[in-house]
């Protein structure tokens, strides 16, 4: 900051300042910006799921299970048994999807499968319909339990 001693012109009269002083203006802004800031609404990291209201009933029987496990290599394996093909594996789910009452149908994939062998599995599930899918399993992998806890 400087001070205007005298003028420069040799004559009595005072230089007229012609400098905005914005110490005004900096001073509104800092409170339209912190208006902002706090009318902003809070950012939550979570997703909202409608859930049904919880059931104490028990089932009145024991629901049917199928349980789909899927190895490193690609190969499924229903109830156990090695399905042969893409082709014989909808064949068991569309009987699955056709049924009245649908049984469960549990995908357990080996920690090494890659994962378009788990997304084909439950994307052939979804486009036959079956309505009752769930993953097993997912204990074995460490960030997926560090997402939901």
């Amino acid at each position: 900051m400087g001070m205007n001693v005298g003028s420069s012109s040799g004559s009595d009269e005072p230089e007229t300042m012609l400098d905005v002083n914005t110490t005004p203006l900096i001073d509104v802004m800092l409170v339209l910006l912190v208006m902002l800031i706090i009318t902003i609404p809070i950012q939550l990291h979570s997703v909202n799921l409608d859930m049904p209201p919880p059931n104490n009933n028990p089932p009145p029987n024991e629901p049917v299970v199928h349980e789909v496990a899927i190895d490193f290599d690609g190969t499924v394996f229903w109830d156990g048994a090695a399905v042969p093909n893409h082709a014989a594996l909808e064949a068991r789910i569309s009987e699955i999807a056709a049924m009245p009452d649908q049984p469960e149908v549990h995908i357990k994939p080996n920690k090494l499968a890659e994962y378009g062998y788990v997304a084909n599995v439950m994307a052939s599930a979804q486009r036959l319909g079956v309505k009752k899918m769930a993953m097993v399993g997912n204990e074995q992998f460490p960030e997926l339990s560090r997402m939901t806890a």
